[in-house]
């Protein structure tokens, strides 16, 4: 025995026979092949499987027996055995164990249960084809024979059933096939042979009973003589009326879903009735029309898997489906294969349908009470599944297993590892290759050949949220989009050739059903994992090779120094080099003239320290022209962005930048302008203190730049702090912690949305941004006005200078100053000009009013704005309340908001 563990399996189970019987290899031939095919067959009670248990049913045995030093020495070695891995099913062990130590004398010992078993005779059929072989031989497609088995448990009647699968491997020894034979002897061997073959399908009227001898089992039927029974089995009696033998026969038919004799299928009303001619007592027609239920079941279920398992386009997902219904009609065929072999003994034998061991509507009802429940579980899934594949079809196997009944939740789980196998497959493909091979569109996951390379990142890869199974969070389908989509970028659009095995170690995949299992009892744990680790690994080394070989962070932080006017010292320096050129009209502007202009200002200051690469995609862009334009209205910087980058900032994204940059432009030109007004008051100041009449006019001047100097300053405050500083703080941030590219994507465009929004750019703020542009043509207005006035002062200013020269001159030459006629002619020129001065304060009152009603409108816009933040901003421009003396909408306007903001106070 020493040698036991090198031996095949089927030489170990035919040393057990022989073991059993006490014969020799030759005798126990016939033994062996039911043996071979018992075990096969997956039969089994269910014994509850507690080592715990066990071991005390072995220690109260010692006890039993008076030998408590084998009792202590018994659980010291399994408290041993139990710190061990080398067994991995103890329980089996230990119930053998249990099995083997009792006496065969016994008329209860398992043993001699086994003895009187194996010394019987065998029926013909034992070892035949099997009935259901003649079913197509492709039922289980491929896929490995379950570990699982039939198992008999006592139903309501009190009767023991078969029918239930057990899912978690082999089964154990049956308590009930073992208890309760006597050992063998010679009325054994003259028992009938239905008696024989009825271990297989216990009848007991209690568990404790539980394959009671013949001569000692009760009877469900009426009672019988103790001498044998024997009678030919007969269709029907003298009287015409059907016998029960008979429809037992049809019934076993219409299990399978054949028509029978008497119990045909009634298209009509799609169900299998008794013929209403056959002649019948209304108790066996109730129970063969209950029985019959099951051929329809099976014929609902059989019915799709037929049409399915052909249809290339239901896909790898729904052949699963069909792979596991087929292994429980497989299960279910097996069952139906015993039943008859008894049914065809009992013919040959002539065993009467009263006795105890024969088959009868009865017992096949409760024997068939699990698979009927299991068949019932299968139709109402089909019918839940029509005309769903792939995700969707696993959502609702998913969706289907949510009960609390444990076998039917069991089956349901078993199914739907099958069913989520090839998704699991195609996810891990997916994750750890980047590989799509969706022929069907099964996976959730989809893809668009069509879209160039480009635009792979945004539109080629997206999800169908129909096909994500319901057991995979939006969340877990996210992740899985962006992994695979992360690989796929690296390779075709950032050309990195590194292996997806070095970006992330690749697990092991769910090659089989029992891996799907394993990974759908954890979806919150190892699963969980798997997604994560590949998630984290391949994001951070796609944001570390953008950032690393592409400068993606630096050229963000270019566009914030040179689109958005970040760079003060370049900006400055820029529009003082341009200004002779843009105040040129737009058309005589020439691109490689302002090209060079950009390059001189670039050398001139800081920004020559960029790196070569930013600075080479900086470059001028000139706008549409449209009559009357200058330089400063089609004056535009530009930044080439292409490759990689180009993902973050896309055309949209450009086209927001330079919207915003002409914005900034112009306001920064307001400044600029506003800059050289103040520069000319101070200059001419003191140079037209000799001409008073031009006091009045200078000193309105003064007043309207004050006013248009505090506006500009404050929306430049307002702009360059409140929007672009704060907004580029929280990009930052979000940039800084972005654990994937679709992260810093989404914080780019809401960086973008921000400060297109709180600059007055969006089409709500439309009303806004017209009145601020009219502000700022009145400023270049007042520009021009002021500009005009100086002009004609200074060249009055020369004039007079002049003529006083000259006076002095002839003084000193001694000769008369002026002659009468030269003095009158000076005195008209400077009551000409005089005359022009109430021409001159008439134009600034004018342009001071429409300037400050433009203002006032731009207020009230304001006051009534949703955003917080420019309600402020008319505070501040309006801080001393000098617009809301004259504009009386302005005054209610801002008593309104003050009772808001004391109502939320």
């Amino acid at each position: 025995m020493a040698s036991l563990d090198q031996k095949s399996p089927n030489v170990l189970l035919q040393s057990l026979c022989c073991r059993i019987t006490g014969k020799s290899e030759a005798e126990v031939a016939h033994q062996f092949q039911y043996a071979v095919r018992v075990i096969g067959s997956n039969y089994a009670p269910t014994i509850e499987r507690d080592e715990f248990l066990v071991s005390e049913k072995i220690k109260k045995e010692l006890l039993r027996q008076r030998r408590e030093a084998d009792a202590a020495l018994f659980s010291e070695l399994h408290r041993k055995l139990q710190t061990q891995s080398v067994l991995k099913h103890r329980w089996s062990v230990l119930y053998l164990l249990l099995s083997l130590s009792e006496d065969p004398r016994k008329p209860s010992s398992r043993v001699g249960n086994y003895g009187a078993l194996f010394a019987q005779a065998l029926p013909r059929d034992a070892h035949s084809t099997p009935f259901y072989c003649t079913r197509p031989q492709s039922l289980a497609l491929g896929y490995g024979e379950r570990s699982a088995g039939l198992s008999g448990s006592v139903g309501t009647s009190g009767i023991s059933s078969l029918g239930v699968y057990t899912l978690n491997g082999p089964t154990p020894t049956p308590q009930t096939l073992l208890a309760g034979q006597p050992p063998q002897s010679a009325a054994a061997a003259t028992q009938p042979l239905g008696s024989r073959l009825a271990w297989a399908l216990p009848i007991t009227s209690s568990p404790s009973s539980a394959l009671a001898p013949p001569t000692t089992r009760p009877s469900l039927g009426p009672p019988v003589p103790s001498a044998r029974l024997v009678r030919p089995r007969r269709d029907g009696d003298a009287a015409g009326e059907v016998s029960e033998a008979a429809l037992v026969r049809d019934v076993l038919y219409v299990f399978q879903g054949i028509d029978g004799k008497f119990i045909k299928m009634n298209a009509q009303e799609n169900c299998y009735k008794v013929d209403s001619k056959v002649v019948l007592c209304k108790s066996l027609r109730d129970t063969s029309s209950r029985l019959a239920e099951l051929g329809w079941l099976h014929n609902k279920v059989r019915k799709y898997t037929d049409a399915r398992s052909l249809d290339r386009a239901f896909g790898l997902v729904g052949q699963s489906f069909c792979a596991s219904l087929h292994q429980e009609l497989k299960e279910y065929y097996r069952l139906l294969s015993v039943l008859h072999s008894q049914l065809q003994v009992e013919d040959e034998q002539g065993v009467s349908v009263c006795t105890e061991s024969s088959l009868t509507l009865r017992r096949l009802l409760v024997w068939m009470y699990d698979p009927k429940v299991r068949l019932k579980t299968l139709a109402a899934l089909v019918d839940f599944c029509q005309g769903r594949k792939g995700g969707e079809l696993a959502s609702a196997v998913h969706a289907y297993g949510k009960t609390g009944d444990p076998q039917m939740r069991a089956l349901v789980q078993h199914i739907l590892s099958l069913v989520s196998n090839p998704i699991l497959n195609f996810l891990y493909r997916w994750i750890y290759d980047g590989e799509l091979e969706d022929t069907y569109h099964e996976f959730f996951v989809a893809s668009d050949p069509n879209v160039k390379t480009d635009r792979l990142w945004h539109d080629k890869y997206s999800l169908r949220k129909s096909m994500i199974p319901s057991f995979i969070t939006m969340d877990q389908a996210r992740k899985v989009l962006l992994i695979g989509k992360s690989i796929n970028f690296l390779h075709q659009v950032c050309h990195d050739r590194t292996p997806p095995g070095k970006i992330t170690p690749a697990s092991k995949p769910a090659d089989t059903p029992k891996d799907a299992a394993e990974l759908l009892s954890d979806l919150e744990g190892a699963f969980q994992e798997k997604i994560d680790d590949a998630y984290f690994d391949t994001s951070k080394y796609l944001l570390d090779v953008l950032n690393r070989n592409y400068l993606l962070l630096e050229h963000l932080q270019a566009m914030r120094r040179y689109l958005l006017l970040g760079q003060g010292d370049f900006i400055r320096h820029l529009m003082d080099l341009l200004k002779p050129e843009l105040a040129r009209p737009a058309t005589t502007l020439y691109q490689h003239n302002l090209t060079g202009i950009l390059e001189t200002a670039v050398r001139a200051t800081n920004a020559q320290f960029d790196n070569a690469e930013i600075l080479k995609r900086l470059d001028v862009r000139l706008l549409e022209v449209s009559p009357g334009d200058t330089g400063w209205d089609v004056f535009s910087l530009d930044y080439h962005v292409d490759g990689p980058i180009a993902t973050v900032f896309t055309r949209e994204c450009m086209g927001h930048y330079l919207r915003v940059f002409n914005f900034l432009w112009r306001a920064k030109r307001m400044e600029y302008t506003l800059t050289d007004i103040w520069k000319g008051q101070m200059c001419n100041a003191k140079l037209l203190k000799t001409m008073p009449e031009l006091s009045g006019v200078l000193h309105q001047c003064h007043i309207l730049a004050s006013e248009m100097v505090h506006f500009i300053h404050q929306m430049q405050y307002y702009i360059t702090f409140e929007v672009l500083e704060c907004s580029w703080d929280e990009l930052w941030n979000k940039v800084q912690q972005a654990q994937d590219l679709d992260h810093i994507i989404a914080a780019h465009d809401v960086f973008l949305d921000t400060i297109i929004s709180r600059c007055l750019l969006d089409n709500n703020s439309r009303s806004l941004l017209n009145q601020l542009r009219a502000i700022f043509d009145q400023i270049i207005e007042f520009q021009s006005a002021q500009d005009a006035l100086y002009r004609s002062a200074l060249e009055e200013l020369a004039l007079r200078l002049q003529f006083e020269e000259r006076k002095e001159k002839r003084e000193e030459e001694g000769q008369w100053g002026v002659t009468a006629e030269q003095t009158a002619e000076e005195n008209r020129r400077i009551q000409e000009f005089q005359d022009t001065i109430p021409k001159m304060r008439s134009q600034l009152r004018i342009l001071t009013h429409f300037y400050q009603s433009i203002v006032q409108q731009f207020l009230v816009l304001l006051m009534t704005s949703s955003d917080e933040s420019l309600r402020f901003l008319s505070f501040r421009l309006d801080f001393n309340e000098h617009y809301r003396a004259r504009e009386p909408r302005l005054r209610a306007s801002l008593g309104a908001t003050r009772g808001r903001r004391l109502s939320n106070i």
